[in-house]
């Protein structure tokens, strides 16, 4: 147990009131991490919260966050430290896809709300965070990418897009700040039974033709994705760096 210890970190979760995020923030609470708990809806950040806490007394917060507003961001940054009194994990796993369909139909609108959520926000709560990393010589930047960012897509090219390009800012973090003992890595993960991949599980023949082709013959869930975060914020995971972890059953091998 002692490579994975997460006793007296302090880890900030975005996005984390559901699915992937909410599994990671729970499973870094079990491991011994405080955990902030972040979304949109302060009631959702506050059932979360409570939830964590009935498991695990007293290892979770809730501070209510629009990842769009670099305002709120500073906001969350600023009362994290205020509670814990620095940040030690960053799991930047909110996300959004308003589109499904042709980048022939895109319109700009949406086009440019995929790459704010998803490389912009991640991008800022990183450069928001890094300084007390820095000044520490430790910490450990973790962003949930997907695996459309690996291969090109007929129905999620705006979304794929940003999902490249956040295996880049890790790689980059990773490079600029590695010096000071700072970890950036992303994971990639497949289809996983969530309601923000709902559209493509939910499809029968979507569903059919990802599975038929998996080695695994199936999706993912949300608890098989976090077990890899917990990998990346732990010990276990002090010597990986610039990295981008694939969780898809298999399927881009295939």
């Amino acid at each position: 147990m002692e490579l994975f210890n997460l006793t007296g970190k302090r880890a900030l979760v975005t996005g984390s009131t559901k699915g992937i995020g909410k599994a990671i923030a729970k499973r870094l609470a079990e491991h011994g991490a405080k955990v902030v708990i972040s979304s949109r809806k302060e009631d959702m950040c506050l059932k979360v919260r409570d939830e964590i806490n009935e498991d695990f007394p007293n290892h979770a917060i809730s501070i209510p966050c629009n990842i769009n507003e670099k305002n709120q961001l500073e906001n969350l940054v600023k009362k994290t430290n205020k509670a814990f009194g620095g940040i030690d994990i960053l799991i930047c796993n909110a996300a959004l896809n308003p589109f499904f369909g042709s980048s022939m139909d895109i319109s700009d609108e949406a086009f440019d709300k995929i790459l704010n959520a998803n490389i912009k926000s991640n991008h800022w709560l990183s450069n928001l965070v890094l300084p007390q990393m820095k000044d520490r010589k430790d910490g450990s930047i973790v962003i949930i990418s997907s695996i459309g960012g690996l291969k090109g897509s007929e129905m999620l090219g705006a979304y794929s897009i940003s999902k490249a390009a956040d295996m880049q800012l890790v790689r980059n973090i990773a490079v600029e700040h590695g010096p000071s003992n700072i970890r950036a890595n992303c994971i990639s993960p497949g289809i996983v039974k969530t309601r923000f991949a709902e559209a493509l599980w939910s499809n029968p023949d979507i569903l059919d033709k990802t599975t038929s082709r998996a080695p695994l013959r199936r999706i993912g869930s949300p608890d098989e994705i976090a077990g890899a975060a917990i990998y990346l914020a732990s010990p276990a995971g002090a010597f990986i760096t610039g990295q981008n972890i694939i969780i898809d059953g298999g399927v881009t091998i295939s």
